[in-house]
C-alpha cells in the first residue's frame, strides 16, 4: 500500500509517527510581517498552489498532498500560520484577516501574482478572507471542515480521534515551535478566534467573487453540514462536495480519497488560472 492510499482512520498512526514527511524543498525561509516570522517552503514547479493548515497544527501536515501536487505540476507553497509550527506571534490575539495578511506577504516575497488557496479548517478561513479582500491575488478557494459565522460549529465533544490529533500536535508543538513550554496558552488563543471569528454575513459571502470548492466530511466532528451548505448556496457558483467515511482529519484519514477532490478542483481553476499568469 503506498502512503497515499493508506487509511488511518481513527488517527493512530499520525498520533504515533504524524503525516509523511515533506519533501526536500526547493526553497525555505521566513519573512518578518506584522510583528512575526513567518515560516514558508516551496516545491514543484508549474502553477503555485498554497495549502494552509488547520488550528494547533503546521505544515507537515500536509505530507500525503504536496508529493501528489508535484507530481501533477504544481508549484507548491506550504506556510506555517502565524504562532504555528517554526512561525511566531505577536501579543494580539489571533486574526483570519491578520493571517491573511501573511498570506499576502508571502506571495509578495515570492513574486506570485496569483495562486490558488487550499484551506483545511482555520486554513480554510484564512483562505476565503483572503479572497474576498483581495480577489485578484485568488485563482480560486477549496475550502474544507471549517465555518464563516460562529453559527457553524457543532457542540464541541472529545472524542478518541480529536484526542490523538491533539496529541501529535502537542509533540510536533515542542518540536518546532520557538515557545515550545507554551502550548496551552497558544492552545487557548486560537480557540478564542475560532469560537468568536469569522462572522461574515450571507451578503458577505454573496460579494465573493473567485471560484469557491465547498468540502464537508460525512463524520466532521466540528463543523454542521447545513452550514457548509449554506456557504455553496451563499457563495456565487461554489460547489458543494461531500466526502463520505471520513471526518475533519480527511487529508490524513484518507488522503487518496481527498487528493482526487482537490486535483479535479485545481483542474477545474486552471484556465482562468493560466490566463491570469499570462
Amino acid at each position: 500500500m503506498s502512503k497515499v492510499d493508506l487509511h488511518d482512520d481513527d488517527l493512530t498512526r499520525f498520533e504515533a509517527q504524524g503525516a509523511a514527511p515533506l519533501p526536500i524543498a526547493i526553497d525555505e525561509g521566513c519573512i518578518e510581517h506584522d510583528g512575526a516570522r513567518i515560516w514558508f517552503a516551496t516545491y514543484g514547479s508549474g502553477l503555485p498552489v498554497i495549502l494552509l493548515h488547520g488550528g494547533l497544527g503546521h505544515s507537515g501536515n500536509w505530507g500525503y498532498q504536496v508529493p501528489a501536487l508535484i507530481e501533477r505540476g504544481y508549484r507548491v507553497i506550504v506556510i506555517d500560520s502565524r504562532g504555528h509550527g517554526r512561525s511566531t506571534r505577536d501579543a494580539r490575539p489571533f486574526s483570519y484577516e491578520v493571517m491573511a495578511g501573511d498570506v499576502t506577504a508571502v506571495m509578495d516575497t515570492m513574486r506570485l501574482k496569483t495562486a490558488a488557496l487550499v484551506g483545511w479548517s482555520d486554513g480554510a478561513c484564512t483562505a476565503l478572507v483572503l479572497a474576498s479582500k483581495q480577489p485578484d491575488r485568488v485563482a480560486g478557494v477549496f475550502f474544507f471542515a471549517c465555518n464563516m459565522d460562529p453559527s457553524g460549529t457543532k457542540e464541541f465533544v472529545f472524542t478518541p480521534i480529536i484526542g490523538r490529533c491533539l496529541s501529535r500536535h502537542k509533540q510536533d508543538y515542542a518540536q518546532l515551535s520557538a515557545t515550545p513550554d507554551r502550548f496551552d496558552e497558544f492552545s487557548e488563543a486560537v480557540g478564542l478566534m475560532q469560537r468568536t471569528q469569522p462572522n461574515y454575513s450571507a451578503d458577505d459571502l454573496a460579494r465573493i467573487s473567485v471560484p469557491v470548492t465547498i468540502v464537508q466530511s460525512e463524520y466532521d466532528e466540528f463543523i454542521k453540514r447545513e452550514h457548509a451548505e449554506y456557504l455553496a448556496r451563499s457563495i456565487p457558483g461554489a460547489e458543494f462536495i461531500h466526502l463520505p467515511g471520513v471526518s475533519h482529519f480527511a487529508p490524513l484519514q484518507r488522503p487518496a480519497q481527498f487528493n482526487g477532490v482537490l486535483l479535479t478542483f485545481l483542474g477545474k481553476v486552471q484556465p482562468s488560472w493560466d490566463a491570469d499568469e499570462r
